[in-house]
């Protein structure tokens, strides 16, 4: 018969030595590479430090800019061609309109020996005129129809405008007679003082603007042939 003690230090010895077997093997592969149980785990990126709070900003709009004007009268104006009071002799009555055609001048007759004076653009070589005319219509931004004649010289033209800054005739328009010339504005003020339009009178769109203020319906405009060239008159009173 075994004996009961015998076989309890047996066992004892028997785990001890097991136990000691597995430390031994454990040991021993903890040299080699080490195994990942779970390779379809990926290892967490390392942990930042959080980022303190801003505080918070209400939104803001960008400040509001207009567009760029296209009127175009920015343009450095000789001192000459800048609206001014002047001395001038005439016999014609206040609020009488003179195109002096040689010298490139517009006066608005104040009275009293004085005029308010415009630089102009006037008609190219073979396109100026001369004579007594009146505002027969005043328009704000007119629009542009191209008469025959001036198509049948420049076939590419619109055959109609809207008014608006891109358009020839700028601002404003003062329509004399029955005729096709008009005292109008302009979107390239860099023209003035030159022979460049068929016939119409060219001014700024701020000068033109100004002019059509002060111009009433009828008002009688008087334009000198282009063979009187006349001095001068006087200096600018203002």
């Amino acid at each position: 018969m075994i004996n009961l003690d015998t076989f309890k230090n047996y066992s004892r010895a028997v785990a001890i030595s097991a136990v000691a077997i597995s430390a031994i093997a454990f040991a021993g592969t903890a040299d080699a590479a080490p195994v990942q149980l779970f390779p379809f785990f990926q290892p967490l990126p390392p942990m930042t430090a959080p980022q303190p709070l801003q505080p918070y900003q209400p939104y803001q709009t960008m400040p509001y800019q207009a567009a760029p004007s296209e009127d175009q009268d920015a343009v450095e104006m000789p001192a000459r061609f800048r609206r001014q009071t002047v001395s001038y002799a005439t016999r014609e009555a206040p609020g009488t309109i003179i195109i002096d055609t040689p010298n490139t001048y517009l006066y608005y007759v104040l009275g009293n020996g004085q005029a308010l004076r415009y630089g102009i653009g006037i008609g190219r070589d073979g396109f100026t005129w001369s004579g007594i005319q009146s505002v027969s219509r005043k328009a704000e931004w007119p629009a542009w129809t191209p008469p025959p004649e001036m198509i049948a010289r420049q076939p590419y033209l619109p055959r109609h405008m809207a008014g608006g800054p891109g358009n020839p005739l700028g601002a404003r328009a003062m329509y004399l007679g029955s005729t096709i010339y008009r005292i109008h504005g302009t979107n390239a003020p860099e023209t003035i003082g030159k022979h460049v339009s068929s016939g119409c009178i060219r001014m700024t769109n701020d000068d033109v603007t100004d002019l059509y203020t002060r111009v009433n319906v009828g008002t009688k405009v008087i334009v000198l042939p282009m063979t009187e060239r006349r001095a001068e008159l006087g200096a600018a009173t203002r």
